[in-house]
C-alpha cells in the first residue's frame, strides 16, 4: 500500500535503515513463525532500546500499519506471521536480564531466552520454573504473551504465576507498567493479567519483574510402563489421590513410546515394546522427596507392569530420552502434523482415552498423544500425508471432533500455544458470543485502529489449506 511505504519511509529517517530492514532476507526471515505460513511484511524493525518501539507504534497509528510482535517465531500456532502484512517488530536486540538475589525476583527485557533466564536465577541459587520445550530458543515476551507452561505446570505453574509486573507500550505507543517489583500491588485494575496471554493483541511488551523460587534441593526420576493407556492414567490418579504432587509427570502413549523407540533403536523395557509410559519427577526438600519416593514406589511396584529409577542425574537424562524423541520420531506415521495442545479435566482422563481410541479407529490416522498429567495439558498429534487429499479433509475433520469432545469434556482448545491463527476455527467452541464480544470489547477500547497483530483469534482462518515452507527450524521437533 502506497500509505504503509511512506510510512516506512519515515520509520527510517526516524530510526536509520539499519534499524528498519527492507531487504528479500530480512524479509524473508520475518515472514513466518513456525507454523510457516509464509506472508511477507513491508518491512521488519529491529528496535534497539525499548523507545523505538513507541516511536513505531506512534507511526503505525497514523498511517494504519500493521504491527505483528516477534521474538524468536517459536510459536506453533502463527500468532507471529505478519497475516496482514505491515510491519514486524523484533525485539531480539531487547534481552538484559538482572537477577534480585535478595528479592528472589529476575528483572528481564522481553527478548530474553527463557534458557537463559534460567540459567542465570540457577547462579544465584533460585529457580524459574515455567519450561516450555523451546526454551532455549524461546523468548520470555512471547512467553507471556502466550502463558507458557511446560512439564512443570502441575506443581510450579506457568508464566503466569511468576509475572509480578509488565512494562511496556500500548498499542497506540503510549509507554505503560503494569505493577511493580514488590510482592503486593493492589492499585487500580490487574491489567498486568489482561496482557499475559494476549498474544501481542493489547500492548507490546519490553521488559517484565518474575518470581523466582528456591531452587529444589534434590530431585528424584521413575520411569513406569503400563497395558494400555485406560490403565496409565487410572494409575496417574490413583497417585494423585495420594497426594503426591510430581514436578513432573509426563504421559507418552503406544504411538508416542514406539516412535521414540525406533528413533532410539532402544526398546524402553525389555520386552514390553511399545507400551505406554509415566515419567515421573519428584523436586523439593530432601525430606520431601523421600517421603514422597517411599509412596511413589510402593505405588510403581502396586501399578506399572515395569519401572525403572534414575540413580544419578546421567541415568536421569537417560530416562528422559524417550520424551524428548518422541515428538520428532512422530514424521514416521506422516509428513505433516496438527500438535494441538489442548487440557482435559482429571476427572476424565479415561472418557478421553476412550474417545482417542475411537477416533483413531474412525480416522484411520495415526494420532500419537502425550504430555503433562499433572496439570491435564495433553499434546494431541494428528499426523497425515500432504499428498493425499482424502487424509488432509480426514485431519480436518479429526481436529474438529476433537476440539468439540475437548470442550464438551470441560476442558480447553489451548493450554500453553495460544489462539493465534492456527485455533481460530475453534474459538467459538470455546467461548460463547457474549465472550467473544467482552474480548472484542477489550481489544477496540485498547488498540482503536487495530494495528496491533490484527487478523488473530477473532477472524476464522483455515491454517491446514494455506502453503507450508518446507523449512527445518532450530526448535523444530524438540
Amino acid at each position: 500500500m502506497i500509505a504503509h511505504a511512506k510510512a516506512t519511509r519515515l520509520l527510517q529517517r526516524k530510526l536509520g535503515a539499519g534499524c528498519v530492514r527492507t531487504d528479500a532476507a530480512s524479509l524473508y526471515e520475518g515472514s513466518f513463525d513456525s507454523a510457516k505460513i509464509p506472508v511477507q511484511p513491508a518491512a521488519v524493525v529491529k528496535v534497539r532500546k525499548e523507545a523505538d518501539i513507541g516511536v513505531v507504534l506512534e507511526l503505525a497509528n497514523t498511517f494504519r500499519v500493521p504491527v505483528t510482535t516477534r521474538g524468536r517465531g517459536t510459536t506453533l500456532t502463527g500468532a507471529a506471521t505478519p497475516v496482514r502484512g505491515g510491519w514486524v517488530l523484533d525485539t531480539l536486540a531487547l534481552n538484559a536480564i538482572a537477577i534480585d538475589g535478595e528479592a528472589g525476583m529476575a528483572h528481564v527485557q522481553a527478548g530474553a531466552k527463557v534458557g537463559d533466564i534460567q540459567r542465570a536465577a540457577e547462579a544465584k541459587g533460585w529457580f524459574y520454573p515455567p519450561d516450555p520445550s523451546s526454551k532455549e530458543y524461546c523468548t520470555i515476551g512471547g512467553n507471556v504473551a502466550c502463558n507458557a507452561g511446560g512439564m512443570h505446570g502441575g506443581k510450579y505453574g506457568v508464566t503466569r504465576d511468576f509475572v509480578i509486573s509488565l512494562r511496556g507500550f500500548l498499542p497506540t505507543g503510549e509507554p505503560v507498567q503494569w505493577g511493580t517489583a514488590t510482592k503486593k500491588f493492589s492499585a487500580g485494575f490487574n491489567l498486568r493479567d489482561l496482557w499475559i496471554g494476549s498474544e501481542g493483541m493489547l500492548g507490546v511488551i519490553t521488559g517484565a519483574v518474575l518470581k523466582l523460587i528456591p531452587q529444589p534441593a534434590e530431585r528424584w526420576t521413575l520411569l513406569t510402563s503400563f497395558p494400555d493407556e485406560t490403565r496409565a492414567l487410572q494409575a496417574a490418579l490413583a497417585l494423585f489421590r495420594e497426594r503426591v504432587q510430581p514436578a513432573i509427570c509426563e504421559f507418552l502413549d503406544r504411538e508416542s513410546v514406539l516412535c521414540a523407540e525406533r528413533a532410539t533403536g532402544k526398546c524402553v523395557f525389555a520386552g514390553q515394546a511399545g507400551r505406554p509410559v509415566l515419567l515421573l519427577e519428584l523436586a523439593g526438600s530432601k525430606p520431601e522427596v523421600r517421603e514422597q519416593r517411599s509412596v511413589v514406589m510402593a505405588w510403581a511396584k502396586q501399578q506399572a507392569t515395569a519401572h525403572r529409577v534414575a540413580r544419578t542425574r546421567a541415568e536421569a537424562e537417560d530416562l528422559w530420552a524417550v520424551r524428548r524423541k518422541c515428538s520428532g520420531a512422530m514424521f514416521e506415521l506422516g509428513d505433516a502434523k496438527l500438535n494441538e495442545d489442548i487440557v482435559v479435566p482429571m476427572k476424565n482422563y479415561v472418557k478421553f482415552a476412550r474417545f482417542l481410541a475411537r477416533l483413531k479407529r474412525e480416522s484411520r490416522l495415526a494420532i500419537p498423544t502425550f504430555g503433562h498429567l499433572a496439570d491435564g495439558n495433553l499434546h494431541v498429534n494428528i499426523m497425515y500425508h500432504k499428498a493425499i487429499p482424502a487424509e488432509c479433509r480426514m485431519a480436518e475433520k479429526t481436529v474438529q471432533r476433537l476440539m468439540e469432545t475437548v470442550v464438551a469434556l470441560g476442558g480447553a482448545i489451548s493450554g500453553e500455544h495460544g489462539i493465534g491463527l492456527a485455533k481460530t476455527p475453534f474459538l467459538r467452541i470455546q467461548h460463547s458470543p457474549a465472550q467473544v464480544r467482552a474480548m472484542k470489547a477489550v481489544k477496540d477500547a485498547l488498540d482503536p485502529r487495530g494495528v496491533l497483530n490484527p487478523g488473530k483469534m477473532f477472524d476464522v482462518y483455515e491454517v491446514w489449506k494455506q502453503p507450508r515452507l518446507d523449512v527445518k527450524l532450530p526448535w523444530d521437533h524438540k
